[in-house]
């Protein structure tokens, strides 16, 4: 039985769209499963799987991507090239160059829907701003991070939502912005 991922085709359409586009990219999601069904390495890209994704993408277990997350997300980019970013506790970001990282922000309070697509979008709209690959990944997972951890300090991590974030956001990359809140 084919996964449902490959029976829409939509995102197979979308993705035989974007096949020779050459600008910055980043792919979460169905279309992370679609690359693991249809593999290919790209430089452009980069990819924000979590540890179930990076385990199909990678053909193994999630113990085996969670045993060593600094060279699951190596192999990760060895396999489909640019940057990933393995989220989880202790998001890794690498990249082809061999630049990698750990990020030290963020909590358990992220473990909701949505907290990958706000991520996506803040990497999203750097990228549109020209940053490189890696940059983008590692300062739009530290900005999340650091949101939520804002967030945690002043409500705790229990019933974080993704929408949470935005007000927080504003004030983690505007720290020019007085905090009327806290003053």
């Amino acid at each position: 039985m084919a996964p449902v991922w490959d029976k829409r085709p939509g995102g197979k359409e979308a993705l035989r769209k974007v096949e020779n586009f050459r600008h910055a990219m980043l792919w979460d999601a169905d279309a992370l499963n679609l690359l693991a069904i249809n593999p290919d390495k790209r430089h452009n890209r980069i990819l924000t799987p979590h540890p179930g994704e990076a385990a199909r993408l990678l053909n193994c277990s999630v113990a085996e991507i969670e045993s060593d997350r600094l060279h699951s997300a190596q192999r990760l980019v060895k396999r489909y090239g640019g940057v990933v970013v393995l989220k989880g506790a202790g998001t890794v970001v690498a990249s082809e160059s061999g630049m990698s990282g750990i990020i030290d922000a963020g909590n358990a309070g992220m473990a909701s829907g949505g907290m990958g697509d706000v991520l996506s979008g803040i990497i999203g709209a750097l990228l549109g701003q020209k940053l490189a690959l890696y940059d983008a990944a590692c300062a739009g997972c530290v900005v999340h991070g650091a949101a939520a951890d804002r967030l945690a300090d002043q409500y705790g991590t229990r019933g974080m939502l993704a929408t949470d974030l935005f007000d927080t956001l504003r004030r983690v990359v505007n720290p020019e912005i007085i905090d009327v809140e806290n003053d």
